[in-house]
Order: C-alpha cells, then structure tokens, then sequence
C-alpha cells in the first residue's frame, strides 16, 4: 500500500511540473517583435538625461540607444514608463523586450537577466542642502537619514552588509521625490547617480553634490530575459556600431554637455 502511494505521489509531483513548465514556458522574444513590428523598452522616465518627459514624449540617453536598436531590428519602438522597481517583474513576464533605464550591471542582477555589453560608467553622488556643514565626505553619512530611489543600487547600498552604519533609508519613486524631501528637512542626504544629480542640482539650487561619491564607479548595460541570445546580439551590434561611428558619444554630449569620452 506504503508503494502505491509513493508510485502516485511521482506521478502527481511530474504532473505538476509539466504544469508549471508550461505555464512558465519561454516567450520567444524575437518571434514576438517580429510579428508585432515593435521592439518593447521598460524605464522609468524620471531619471535625466538618460530618460525624462518632454511633453508626451520619452526622450534622453537611453531611448535614443533604444530607438537605434529598434531601427536594427526593423521595428518600430514603444516605450512602457513605470516605477523603477517594476522593471525587473515586467521583463520577467513579458511586459517589456528589455530595460534600459541607467540600469546598472551588479551580482544580484546577472543571476536575474542576461545583460548586454557596457555602455557607461557612473559613480552613486551624494547630495545634500548648500548651507549643510555637517556632511561633508561620504564617512559623514553614517547616523544620517538617507534618501534614495527604490530599486536602484543607489538604496541597495543601504541595506543588507552595507560599508555604513546606523543610517536610516527612505526610498522614493524617484529621484526628483527624494530632492523635494530634502529640502523639506525629511533626508539629511540623497544618493543617486550623478548624472542625474546633476540634472537635478540645475533645477534646485538650494541644493549641491559633493566631491566624494558614495560608492566606487559603476557601468550602465541593457538588460534582456534569461537566455534571448538573439536580441542580446543586436543590442550588442547595435552598441558597438554607435560606438565605432562615434554617434554613441554624440548622444552622450548631447545631453550632458561636460561629457568627456570613456
């Protein structure tokens, strides 16, 4: 009787599987945009000059990458705007062909997506009040009140096995929130990436960024599914043709006109 039961506990326990196999089954990525004559983008439109509205339109560093990938692949380009932390679910399940949104390449991340070549390097600024004296290198951030965007490497450094001690983190659904709270007195300091502190500083002069980043460098990558290889490629030709023409540096200086070649 005992084996009976271990014989048909196999058998629900294969059934099962197959089940979740084929509720999960692969999306076949480049069948998809082919039949749709689109190529999907995630970001989150907050985060200039990589990407930020202008009117209806998504514009900056990344969608115009994105819009030579899409004129590679044959296709037209949608971009689908929303919280930073959504990305990641949304190209899981097909939501999205892709992110690029200042989408940073770390461990945690490559064990979720494939990423393509690197395309930039930043550093995790640190923004604070003019008139604030007592934050004045990145040791100084310990005991703060720290604000940063969720989901982005800028707020991951605040958690689990951090380099800084007893600092509170709030999380923003972008940067702009994190600014604005700021200067209300409800963040000691904001850390985000320094392009975008940048952008922002020049709209909010109440506030500066110091020499001393928070964090050593750290590079920018297109992130795609698990395994779709064929439009890692041509997210990796398309890369390296703007780099070769020189037309990727001429995105660059565009939009950040200090921008010196990498």
């Amino acid at each position: 009787m005992k084996n009976r039961y271990k014989i048909i506990f196999v058998i629900l326990a294969v059934l099962l599987t197959a089940a979740l196999t084929v509720g999960c089954s692969k999306i076949n990525t480049m069948e998809r945009i082919k039949k749709n004559g689109q190529v999907i983008m995630g970001t989150n439109a907050a985060f200039p000059p990589f990407e930020m509205r202008q009117g209806n339109e998504i514009v900056g560093i990344d969608a115009e990458i994105a819009k030579a990938v899409a004129d590679k692949l044959g296709v037209e380009l949608k971009i689908e705007d929303m919280d930073f932390n959504a990305l990641l679910s949304a190209l899981k399940s097909g939501k999205v062909d892709f992110i690029a949104a200042g989408y940073t390449v770390s461990p945690e991340r490559e064990e979720e997506v494939d990423f393509s070549d690197k395309y930039f390097k930043a550093v995790q600024a640190i923004i604070v009040l003019k008139d604030n004296t007592s934050i004045k290198s990145r040791q100084d951030l310990n005991g703060k009140v720290i604000g940063a965007q969720e989901g982005t490497t800028g707020a991951e450094l605040f958690r689990e096995n951090s380099p800084y001690k007893n600092v509170t983190l709030k999380t923003y659904n972008n940067g702009a929130n994190a600014v604005l709270d700021l200067k209300n007195g409800r963040v000691d300091a904001v850390v985000l990436d320094n392009y975008t502190s940048m952008a922002l500083a020049e709209l909010n002069p109440e506030i500066k960024i110091l020499d001393d980043p928070a964090t050593d460098p750290e590079e920018y990558a297109i992130a795609v599914r698990k395994g779709d290889k064929e439009l890692l490629q041509t997210i990796n030709d398309t890369l390296k043709e703007l780099k070769d023409s020189g037309k990727l540096d001429e995105i660059f200086k565009k939009y950040i006109p200090e921008y010196k070649a990498q």
